[in-house]
């Protein structure tokens, strides 16, 4: 069975919302000073672990308007060639290349994918999907990076009613303070 992974970038506090900027939050782009090649390497060999992505709707738009014109390392073309699934009610098509829209029920839908031959499931972003994931218990692994920055206000990653166990898998501290962990989830 597939590893559905679920992504982030989040602070002390556990907001992730717009960690390399966009959507007019007051805090927009607060990774940027704590950016290092460490986080590039930790995030390209998620990808490469990876054969899908699953995104919320305002995720999948956001990166199908910027990921397409990036091409040449390994990290965009590998995000432009995978399968990519995008949960939504309201998007009529998805032009990305090799996407597909999910609309039916959550949890059904995600465990078929997992259930496919196939490497990790991967979730960057998409608060609302992520939320709904860890609620249901369908998340295999969290992979965080953790910023050292608190910023009070924001979506954040855990919603006040989940509780899951994980165990730490890796750890790793940048050269700027930002935590690299590897979480699995244990027995449910």
């Amino acid at each position: 069975m597939r590893k559905l992974v679920v992504t982030e970038f989040v602070s002390l506090d556990g907001v992730m919302e717009a960690p390399g900027g966009d959507d007019g939050y007051v805090h927009g782009a607060w990774t940027m000073p704590f950016w290092g090649d460490e986080i590039g390497e930790f995030k390209t060999a998620e990808m490469v672990a990876a054969d899908a992505l699953l995104l919320g709707r305002v995720t999948y738009q956001g990166f199908a308007a910027a990921w397409p014109e990036r091409s040449g390392d390994e990290f965009s073309d590998k995000m432009n060639s995978m399968e990519k699934f995008v949960v939504s009610k309201t998007l009529t098509a998805a032009p990305w290349h090799n996407s597909t829209i999910l609309r039916g029920d959550l949890v059904r839908e995600i465990e078929e994918l997992k259930a496919r031959d196939g490497a990790d499931i991967i979730v960057h972003g998409s608060a609302t999907l992520a939320q709904g994931l860890l609620h249901a218990d369908l998340v295999d692994e969290l992979r965080l990076a953790v910023f050292p920055v608190t910023l009070g206000v924001g979506k954040r990653l855990f919603g006040p009613d989940t509780r899951l166990d994980f165990e730490v898998v890796d750890s790793t501290l940048s050269g700027k303070g930002v935590v690299l962990t590897t979480y699995r989830r244990t027995a449910r």
